[in-house]
């Protein structure tokens, strides 16, 4: 067994060592099995990576080749995808259902991913069934090259916040529901990296702060349709970094993380030595739910006050909130030269997607999806019926307009591909006809969320377009009945996911793939399979297609 673990390193290490030179690499095992855990009170089954719920915190730096060997010891497939991570050239390793084959029960799969030219904050989860609802998730974080400067003081310390909605009832149980035709009712719960607390309950801390000392914490909305409010007690944070890029520093006193968002803060221990509470509450729902988490100031003993700072009211403050977020053109991120240096409000647009998310009934059943198509995962994954020239056999480009109808009164099921001309520059613009908060990402690429606005969108809406220093990201909030609109390059080779962070909206078909063909077919635009990749479907024994050069 180990020598054949060997073999496949050796191989995959191989196929990127042309690309990679000289980047240094870090080997990782990771155990994903079941365990029970108490998140809300009550013993229920989780998904565990090395015996931990949240799972472990992958520190990483940019460039680095991050090499992960996943045992499955689950009773059915798996599969982890990186969220944020772009996989330049390299979308076999994005772990989603277009892409790859899912990890069979009892059997293991090396991922390696590099997060080129990339640094922030960001966490990765499970993609297969509903796995999510069980856990599986942790954060991940790219750390900036030491010859880059970073535009703050090195903080004290550097921590993880994963904060997420919850259920009590297990992964499998809400399949179920959903599959019966049924909609999920409100979550039972917050949590806050795995852990629920009450005021005046568990007095134990999540954090320790040193007096006088300033510390970051990466705040990552892992959750599954919630956006979250947080707040310190009597703590400004200052906040730095969105989604792998830097903002300006400007001061909240609390901030709204909708579902799949990450934000790096700067707190300082500024106050009075004692506890604080750390808050987390529900936004947009019909029953606020919140947890806190404690805290301490180094060395003392007086316990938190039971007043906790409210949460915010209405979305109007949200969106204000989102406007008020501004790129830091002056700093440097990955690379040394300045954000500000890419001007992407001067490029001409080639192409403008209108994505309308749609809801409907399809065979007595709750179905959602975009443009009237509601997306149905394929047994052989779509990149790999591309590349092994076979797609005509599982699935048909552009089955929706890049303009929808006006009215869109039923919804057909099946796999919804976008072809998008390789190095185009594309506005998508994405339009919410509900009442619910919608939450959408972009695998394999960041764009500049240029507007969000009330009401449809129209062409005479770009003159709202922030085209000096939007925010380079790759999640976007789509308020209700209301629109956003996001601008970007498709310069990355692969099959990319587009999707509803609301993991209930996905499962049951809000998302779709984007195909992007370099027409070079070279290594110059996209790796090779790699060699240990999983084959399914119509793919499954077949010789690997000739090697790009």
């Amino acid at each position: 067994m180990e020598g054949r673990l060997l073999t496949v390193l050796v191989c995959l290490v191989s196929t990127v060592a042309i690309v990679n030179a000289g980047d240094p690499y870090f080997f990782y095992t990771w155990n994903v099995t079941y365990g029970t855990a108490s998140p809300l009170g009550v013993p229920q089954q989780v998904i565990l990576i090395n015996g931990q719920f949240p799972g472990p915190n992958l520190n990483s730096t940019s460039n680095n080749n991050v090499v992960i060997n996943v045992f499955n010891n689950l009773d059915e497939p798996f599969l982890l995808t990186w969220s944020g991570i772009q996989h330049r050239k390299n979308c076999w390793q994005d772990g989603v259902a277009g892409t790859s084959c899912p990890i069979p029960a009892g059997q293991n799969f090396t991922y390696h991913f590099q997060p080129k030219d990339q640094i922030g904050s960001y966490f990765y989860y499970p993609t297969t069934s509903l796995h999510r609802f069980a856990g599986g998730f942790g954060g991940l974080r790219v750390n900036s090259r030491l010859l880059i400067p970073v535009p703050y003081a090195d903080p004290e310390d550097d921590h993880t916040v994963l904060i997420n909605d919850w259920y009590t009832s297990g992964h499998t149980a809400l399949k179920n529901f959903l599959d019966s035709g049924r909609t999920l009712g409100l979550p039972n719960g917050v949590l806050i990296n795995g852990k629920s607390g009450k005021v005046g309950g568990n007095k134990e801390p999540l954090f320790t702060m040193k007096p006088g000392k300033t510390y970051k914490y990466r705040l990552c909305n892992v959750g599954f349709k919630s956006t979250l409010n947080f707040r310190i007690q009597n703590h400004k944070m200052k906040l730095v970094e969105m989604e792998g890029s830097h903002v300006l520093q400007n001061d909240y006193d609390s901030l709204d993380v909708h579902v799949g968002q990450c934000f790096s803060v700067l707190v300082t221990a500024d106050q009075e030595a004692k506890d604080y509470y750390m808050v987390a509450s529900t936004r947009f729902l019909k029953k606020e739910l919140s947890t806190v988490g404690v805290i301490r100031y180094a060395g003392s003993n007086v316990q938190a006050s039971t007043e906790l700072p409210k949460t915010p009211v209405g979305w109007a403050w949200s969106l204000n909130q989102f406007r008020s977020f501004r790129w830091n053109l002056t700093a440097s991120a990955a690379r040394p030269n300045p954000q500000g240096s890419y001007h992407y409000g001067k490029i001409n647009i080639t192409r403008s997607i209108k994505l309308v998310n749609t809801k409907n009934m399809v065979n007595g059943k709750v179905r959602f999806g975009f443009n009237g198509v509601s997306h149905v995962d394929t047994e052989t994954p779509l990149k790999l019926a591309e590349y092994f020239h076979m797609a005509e056999k599982v699935f048909k480009y552009n089955v929706i307009k890049d303009e929808p109808a006006a009215q869109i009164t039923a919804l057909t099921v099946q796999p919804n591909v976008l072809n998008i001309t390789f190095r185009t520059f594309v506005e998508i613009i994405f339009e919410n006809h509900e009442k619910s908060m919608e939450s959408f990402h972009l695998d394999g690429y960041s764009f500049f969320a240029v507007a969000s606005e009330p009401g449809r969108w129209t062409p005479e809406k770009r003159k709202n377009y922030n085209l000096l220093d939007a925010v380079s990201r790759h999640t976007v909030q789509v308020y209700p009945k209301s629109w956003s609109a996001i601008l970007l390059t498709f310069d990355n080779a692969g099959m990319w996911n587009i999707r509803s962070e609301n993991l209930e909206r996905r499962y049951l078909g809000q998302q779709l793939y984007v195909s992007v063909l370099s027409p070079e077919k070279s290594l110059r635009d996209e790796y090779n399979i790699p060699l240990n990749t999983n084959l399914c479907g119509i793919v499954k024994g077949l010789p690997l297609p000739a090697s790009y050069t």
